[in-house]
């Protein structure tokens, strides 16, 4: 599913844009970062009440975004099979290509867990390269090992 089909979605998107504001312009004035900024205005991550406030104010939103950026969404809902999106597809090439070795390397330096998705924070920044600028995405959660019983 297209993340632009819920109007909610449209409404925060247009509303920054509207503004002229980056994700980054936002997270400084919420305290938070860019990524989150961005999952948040995409329904995948949930405002308390005082972002909320400063987000209404900031972006001048009506009473239904309000309202919403502070309800529990239903991460990943919108996108039930692999999106075409061409750099979210490569993400999902990176997992299936990488996601194994991924794993066995994780397993090998931590033991038998995962890494978690809750205590969990994404960086990304720009990598200027003569031979075409890079994108570097960090991943950093928490070594959740599985308890046994």
């Amino acid at each position: 599913m297209n993340y632009y089909f819920c109007p909610v979605i449209r409404k925060l998107i247009a509303a920054k844009e509207a503004r002229g504001l980056s994700f980054a312009e936002i997270g400084k004035a919420l305290g938070r970062d860019k990524v989150w900024v961005a999952a948040l205005l995409y329904r995948q991550a949930t405002a308390s009440k005082e972002e909320a406030e400063k987000l209404k104010e900031l972006l001048e939103l009506d009473d239904e975004c309000y309202a919403a950026i502070q309800k529990p969404s239903m991460r990943g809902a919108e996108t039930p099979s692999i999106p075409s999106d061409p750099l979210i597809y490569r993400l999902y090439e990176i997992m299936r290509v990488y996601g194994p070795a991924i794993k066995a390397v994780v397993n090998e330096m931590f033991g038998d867990g995962i890494m978690s998705a809750i205590d969990f924070m994404i960086d990304i920044k720009k990598q200027e390269d003569p031979n075409g600028d890079r994108v570097v995405i960090t991943f950093n959660g928490k070594y959740l090992p599985y308890k046994k019983w």
